[in-house]
């Protein structure tokens, strides 16, 4: 049964998981399962988290980088507090 009204939330492609949080800095690190860029719109799903938000920056060994690539583990600011084990999605 559909509902005119009713909106599908498009998870996106799932790129990767949160596998640490660094609370006094905002910056979640994300292990990856496909390429994310500068400027891509992720969408990060967990417990009673659900956000999404513009790549502004990242970082591999404190050095900053425009492109990732699947099996780099990246350092992200995240507009919201994360826990280990929430996915990301690429949108």
């Amino acid at each position: 049964m559909s509902c005119g009204k009713c909106e599908k939330i498009e998870e996106g492609k799932l790129i990767g998981k949160v596998t640490h949080y660094f609370d006094h800095v905002g910056v979640a690190i994300v292990d990856l399962l496909e390429t994310l860029n500068i400027g891509d719109t992720i969408r990060i799903i967990g417990g009673e988290v659900d956000f999404t938000q513009e790549v502004e920056s990242m970082e591999i060994d404190h050095e900053k980088i425009k492109t990732a690539k699947k099996g780099d583990s990246i350092g992200m600011k995240v507009s919201e507090r994360v826990k280990d084990g929430y996915q990301v999605y690429k949108v």
